[in-house]
């Protein structure tokens, strides 16, 4: 949670801590804001009323307070704005219409046909706006679209290089969506987005600084401290999956070797799999149809290959993960993406394991280890909350520019 200031001049910045506050919790009185954000409660009525009247949050019931007075509780209103979340992934693309509590109302998939970036980006605007349409969303009430896409992404929304989207370099996917569209479009990588949606409206609403492990085509990372979303200068920070796990490795396209990304992304487990099974493995798998789903499955049911494969990529995340804990001394550690889906338990109770022994401050506190709700549809999700977190979040950025 944001402190804020009593200073008339940053008006603006303590109007998003008080929504903030509110944001985050599941109903809470103008006391307990004043008391969390340093605000006087005199400024936080003030606040308050002006949120009312702009139809942001809403009086719902009351709690008993201080002598048994009753304290009226507030929440965010989910029907004051909504948002449209893409995530654009190499082989799929999911769409999420969200409302202002993050609360996914409409999800569709979509396979990405073509390779060319301007139609592509026109399917995407088309279906956006559709979605929008036939959920019947007032115009007045879209915030924007959010767009989450592999990167590494310039601060225009420039996709620069991306290992993974080949004939996509020096494409200005924002300034491109954004003129098919219609709407303000907002963009960031799919980690970082699964990050912001993970604070918006998932496990971290409340936590001042976590990390977030995204397990999708690739791996990457997001990462919030102390209540700020840390991107880095080239906005391309908490590339958790360059964590080097193994000097002597397989060499990543990264230009490192053992990379965590190299080991246990989807591919890089079928690849092992399918090597194993030309050695003469037993399993159930066979190598003329494989897939991860395919090899998480036959983990699931027990099959020993298949076993063998997820439990080395379960310790090699593990790896990842204590380096990373140990570097930025977070509160949570949430594992999120498509990958996570069917080896969610398992990597938990690895990765968990592994923080709680071999962490240096593991004795001052206790890292909690978990899976993402929102697993599956995060980056998409994250996607709309992008534009929610542009819009309402605090931003120390633009406190400092004031």
């Amino acid at each position: 949670m944001q402190m804020g200031t009593n200073l008339p001049k940053v008006g603006t910045y303590n109007r998003a801590v008080v929504l903030e506050a509110v944001q985050a919790s599941d109903g809470i009185s103008r006391v307990q804001i004043a008391g969390i954000t340093g605000l006087t409660p005199q400024a936080v009525s003030v606040i308050v009323r002006k949120l009312l009247e702009d139809g942001l949050v809403v009086e719902d019931g009351s709690a008993p307070g201080a002598g048994g007075k009753p304290r009226t509780i507030l929440r965010v209103d989910p029907a004051a704005g909504y948002a449209v979340g893409i995530h654009f992934d190499p082989g799929e693309v999911s769409y999420v219409l969200a409302d202002l509590a993050g609360r996914p109302l409409v999800k569709l998939h979509r396979p990405v046909r073509g390779a060319e970036p301007e139609p592509i980006v026109r399917t995407l605007a088309r279906t956006a706006r559709r979605l929008l349409k036939e959920a019947g969303v007032p115009d007045h009430k879209v915030l924007g679209v959010g767009l989450a896409s592999p990167g590494p992404l310039d601060p225009d929304g420039v996709i620069v290089t991306p290992p993974r989207l080949p004939g996509w370099d020096g494409v200005p996917i924002r300034s491109l969506l954004e003129r098919h569209v219609g709407y303000p479009v907002t963009v960031d990588n799919d980690a970082t987005a699964a990050a912001i949606g993970e604070r918006w409206a998932g496990l971290a609403r409340a936590v001042p600084s976590f990390a977030y492990l995204y397990l999708g085509t690739g791996i990457g990372g997001g990462l919030f401290l102390d209540g700020q979303v840390y991107r880095g200068r080239t906005l391309n920070a908490a590339e958790f999956g360059h964590v080097t796990v193994m000097p002597d490795g397989p060499e990543c396209y990264c230009g490192n070797r053992g990379c965590v990304e190299a080991l246990c992304c989807p591919s890089a487990m079928v690849a092992t799999a399918r090597e194993r099974l030309a050695l003469g493995a037993e399993s159930v798998l066979t190598r003329g149809r494989l897939s991860h789903a395919a090899v998480c499955a036959a983990a699931a049911a027990g099959d020993p290959l298949a076993l063998s494969v997820a439990a080395e990529a379960a310790d090699r995340l593990a790896d990842a993960a204590v380096s990373i804990v140990n570097m930025l001394d977070v509160d949570l550690l949430v594992l999120g993406g498509p990958a996570v889906r069917e080896l969610g338990g398992l990597y938990r109770d690895v990765i968990g394991r592994a923080v709680s022994t071999r962490v240096l401050a593991r004795g001052l506190q206790a890292v909690r280890v978990e899976v993402s709700p929102i697993a599956a549809d995060a980056a998409a999700i994250g996607a709309a909350s992008l534009v929610f977190h542009v819009t309402y979040a605090p931003r120390l950025d633009r406190l400092v520019r004031e």
